[in-house]
Parts: C-alpha cells; structure tokens; sequence
C-alpha cells in the first residue's frame, strides 16, 4: 500500500509499505478520507505530541494522521461485532483497557499511555501519535475505536465525526450541558466550531462564538452561534458580559489555545462556573489563580475523545441536529498531501478542515 512516512522534521515521504494486518478484536480499515488536524502539523514540523519508540517520531517509519474514516476490508480473529464493507468513523485513542482510567470509560487518559513499543507492549494505542495514522490507504484498528457511519454522510463529512466527538467529550467533563445555559466558544477552528453546533443541538443558549477572523465567525453563525464576537475589535470580556445581560455564562469552552485565553475565560463565566481547556498551547502562560479561587471556578481539561462521547456525536449527525459540512472546505488525493499540508497550515483559499482521499 501507500503510505506516507516521516523522516526528518518537516520531511514526509510516499512509500510502499505492507498492508498491515488486524489481530485479535482488530479490523483492517481502507482508508477512504483522512482529515487534517492542527496538531498534524505539529508532529510533522515539530514531532510532539507524538511519542513513537520512546521519543520523537522522526526517522522511525512512522506515518502521522488522525482524523480518518473508510470501509472495514478484513477482519481479525474473533471479531463478529463488525462486517466487511462497514462505512467506520475511528477513533483516535484506543486505551491499555486494564488501567483505572481505561476502566472508568477515560482512555485518552491511559495510565499505559504510549507504552505499545520494544518488549513491553501494554495494549495503548493512539493513531498518528504513539502508532501508526490515516495518511495511508490502509490501517489496522480496534473494535472498540469504531464507530459505523450515519446513512447518507459523505466520506468527508464523517471525518469531522471524532471532531464533533471531542466537543462532546468536553461538554461531558463541564458536567453537561442543561437546556437554556449560557456557552461561551473561544477560537472558531474545527473543535470550536463543532462545539458551537453540538452545545445548540443540546439546548444551550445562548451560545456565544469569539474569534479573530469574520470568515470563520460567520461559520460559526451557521452552525448555530447565537451571537459572535470579533476579539481583535472589542475587549471580548466585556462583549460576551453586555450580550448576556451583564452576567456570566455558566461555560466556556476554550478551544484557541491563545496566550491570555484562560485568563479571559476565567472572567466570562459567573462565581461558580465552568472553563473547558481543550486546545494545545504552544507556551506555557501565567494564569490569575486568586481569581479562580476567590470565585470559585472549575477548570477542566480534555483530550481527544473519551468516553464514547463520539458515538453521541454520530447519533446528533444521524438525527439531523448538527450538519458538519460548512467545516469542511478542501479536498485532495492522498499523493497531493504536500498541498493539502500547505493549505491547512497557511489557510489558503479560507481552508478549516483540509481532507485527502486515498
């Protein structure tokens, strides 16, 4: 098969590899659409957070990509849960299964994170991070990471599947969402964007969208924002106060990643209420702890998508309540990922979520 491989940082190159095969509650997945994520770039440039062999993923034929779906073409030894020529969405993150986060339903926190290489091999995988990914014609998966397709969703669309799941996971830690609670979304890329759309098939209102790019805001606007904020225009603390009456909401979902975010949400949300971290930081930032702690604020953070929370996503896509599609912009061939690399880092032609087709 084809599949890209990484080399030096930055340096990716199309090789032919062998078709993987699926062991034991294992399927073989041909890859018909893989999505490109953010922190995609990241590994390829800068090689965290992926962890391959113990350090970083440069020069260990290893294939980054996370985002993906496509059609079941073998199975492994006992597998009955799943047919041949199921249309599956995929998680990233398939826990150990044995440690006492996997058994809670948190494996994206997995005590045996990453340790899947050399002699000991507790079972943890993470696609395009501690194991292979989706920029390939073909992978292997576990059962437990599958989730079957809704009728009538394009290839593309079913990639952002995980996407929405990852919104869910985090409106699932706040403590979930109660009809007519107010949500504030900082950073209208793909998470937040889908955040915005899952918390108003939920019932929150109002949900309040901020960012610095009118494009992305108007989005957002789609998908169900009730309200938007240009943050590169108006003190956003204040605009997101005025809009909701004077008051806090009760969450914020932060999913920009920008130096002063925390701080910022902190000081939308009421005595009381609730932040979401759901973005990588690039640098570490200083963060006003006396006011978190004078008016009692929870902060949480996530990553990925546990808890079976992308299962809830894909019933809301099935039932018609959130249409991912305006967040996907872009297509191209697996051969072309070098441009599609390009128009995802650099936001050419208004790019959000870039996807290629083996």
């Amino acid at each position: 098969m084809k599949a890209w491989v990484l080399g030096d940082p930055g340096q990716l190159t199309l090789t032919d590899t062998p078709v993987p095969r699926p062991g034991p509650a294992e399927v073989l997945v041909r890859i018909d659409a893989c999505a490109i994520c953010a922190t995609d770039l990241d590994v390829i440039s800068h090689g965290a957070p992926a962890t391959i062999e113990g350090g970083l993923p440069f020069n260990k034929n290893f294939t980054p990509g996370h985002e993906y779906m496509g059609t079941i073409a073998a199975l492994g030894p006992t597998v009955d849960e799943y047919t041949v020529g199921e249309r599956v969405a995929v998680e990233i993150h398939a826990g150990c299964g044995r440690c006492e986060r996997c058994r809670q339903g948190m494996y994206t926190s997995c005590l045996n994170y990453g340790r899947n290489y050399g002699e000991v091999n507790k079972g943890h995988r993470a696609n395009g991070f501690t194991t292979n990914g989706g920029f390939a014609q073909y992978a292997v998966n576990h059962i437990n990471t599958l989730v079957r397709v809704p009728e009538g969703i394009s290839d593309e669309v079913a990639t952002l599947i995980v996407t929405a799941g990852t919104a869910m996971y985090g409106l699932d830690v706040l403590g979930g969402l109660i009809a007519g609670q107010a949500l504030v979304v900082t950073g209208a890329g793909p998470i937040g964007l889908l955040a915005v759309a899952v918390a108003k098939a939920l019932g929150a209102n109002p949900v309040i969208l901020t960012d610095i790019r009118d494009d992305r805001l108007a989005i957002g606007k789609q998908l169900g924002a009730d309200f938007s904020i240009n943050a590169s225009l108006e003190p956003v603390v204040d605009a997101v106060r005025r809009l909701n009456g004077g008051r806090g909401v009760h969450y914020v979902f932060e999913a920009s990643g920008a130096p002063n975010a925390v701080n910022e949400a902190i000081r939308m949300v009421s005595r009381g209420g609730r932040v979401c971290l759901g973005a990588f930081a690039h640098k570490p930032a200083l963060v006003d702890v006396e006011y978190i702690v004078t008016n009692n604020i929870y902060l949480f953070g996530i990553r990925g998508e546990g808890q079976s929370a992308v299962r809830r996503a894909a019933s809301l896509l099935a039932q018609g309540k959130i249409d991912p599609s305006p967040v996907h912009t872009h297509t191209f061939s697996l051969a072309e990922l070098p441009e599609a690399l390009r128009y995802a880092r650099d936001r050419v032609d208004g790019a959000i979520k870039v996807v290629v087709r083996p």
